[in-house]
């Protein structure tokens, strides 16, 4: 990583969808909430997510991940606070992101490549 650091950006949490950005360890988003609601572990951290977001705002970002191979755009980290924020209709989300690269993966510190997102 070079010394400007890694990049922070904001995104519209409405592309946090099942066409756009998806989830990594779920199919699609409803099947992500729908564990979540069955899963009493899951469902209190979205419950202290729900409750703490619209009183102090989201401080840990959201991490994608973007396919070298495809240009899917998934997350990688922050599946809790990604259903929390869509259910509270929050305006835009902070993420940090990085390439999914058969060679391995790191946080960028260049722009996210947004274009991928308009396909």
């Amino acid at each position: 990583m070079s010394a400007v650091g890694r990049y922070q950006g904001s995104m519209p949490t409405a592309l946090l969808r099942d066409d756009a950005i998806r989830p990594t360890e779920y199919t699609r988003w409803a099947d992500a909430r729908a564990r979540f609601e069955r899963r009493e572990k899951d469902a209190q951290v979205v419950a202290g997510l729900l409750e703490t977001i619209p009183r102090q705002g989201l401080h840990v970002p959201i991490v994608l991940g973007v396919s070298d191979r495809y240009g899917d755009v998934y997350v990688a980290d922050g599946h809790h606070r990604a259903v929390a924020l869509m259910t509270l209709a929050v305006p835009r989300f902070p993420f940090h992101w990085y390439w999914i690269k058969s060679m391995g993966v790191r946080i960028e510190d260049r722009p996210f490549p947004y274009y991928l997102l308009g396909r």
